[in-house]
């Protein structure tokens, strides 16, 4: 079984360039936008917003870490695409094509760690999600259950962070005992690294037996 893993935050708070540490041969990047990364690199990223193209990626990926980013750019193309096509049915297909690219996760080898960047919604009451769009899924799945660790970016005076508790207004929450702090250097690399040990799942580099 997979890990999933999600990370949320406002544009420009530190989510993309969370992955700075991770060396070419330790990740694979499926750039949902296209945009360049935000720091210097030599990563080759997989530019896509097709979902049966990413489920196929993702199933041959042959590193154990695979980014997503910008998922939330998923939904949000699927919208624009169709946006002049009236009715429901839109909503139910985008609701269903996300909720089996994160089953598609789940059932990856348990070696396999998947993070789903994406964007935060922000309620009239000031709570704080993982932005998608329609409300299939924030209604009938309740997206961050399917997830043990869920991540948001949080940036003071001028200090990139993860949280990894919640506030009491945002779906953050994580094992107890994986992280020490609430507040976190924002260094995927490092979740990566804290949640393979926590669960006893192969490092990243470790090199696979061969029989």
């Amino acid at each position: 079984m997979g890990t999933p893993v999600m990370v949320f935050g406002q544009s420009g708070s530190g989510k993309s360039t969370s992955l700075r540490n991770f060396t070419p041969d330790e990740v694979c990047i499926i750039n949902v936008s296209g945009k360049p990364l935000p720091f210097k690199n030599q990563h080759k990223t997989f530019n896509c917003d097709n979902y049966m193209e990413i489920d196929r990626a993702v199933k041959v990926a042959p590193t154990r870490a695979i980014i997503i980013d910008d998922a939330t750019y998923l939904m949000t193309n699927e919208f624009m695409r169709g946006a002049k096509t009236s009715g429901y049915q839109k909503f139910t297909d985008m609701a269903l094509n996300f909720w089996t690219l994160v089953q598609t996760a789940i059932q990856l080898p348990e070696d396999r760690v998947i993070y789903f960047l994406g964007h935060v919604d922000i309620d009239a009451n000031g709570n704080e999600k993982f932005k998608t769009i329609g409300k299939l899924l924030d209604e009938k799945v309740t997206l961050e259950g399917l997830f043990t660790i869920v991540l948001k970016t949080v940036v003071t005076d001028g200090k990139y962070s993860f949280a990894t508790q919640t506030n009491g207004a945002d779906t953050v929450k994580s094992p107890v005992g994986m992280f020490q702090d609430r507040l976190i250097d924002n260094d995927l690399k490092a979740v990566d690294t804290a949640i393979r040990e926590y669960w006893g799942i192969a490092p990243l580099n470790m090199k696979e037996d061969k029989k």
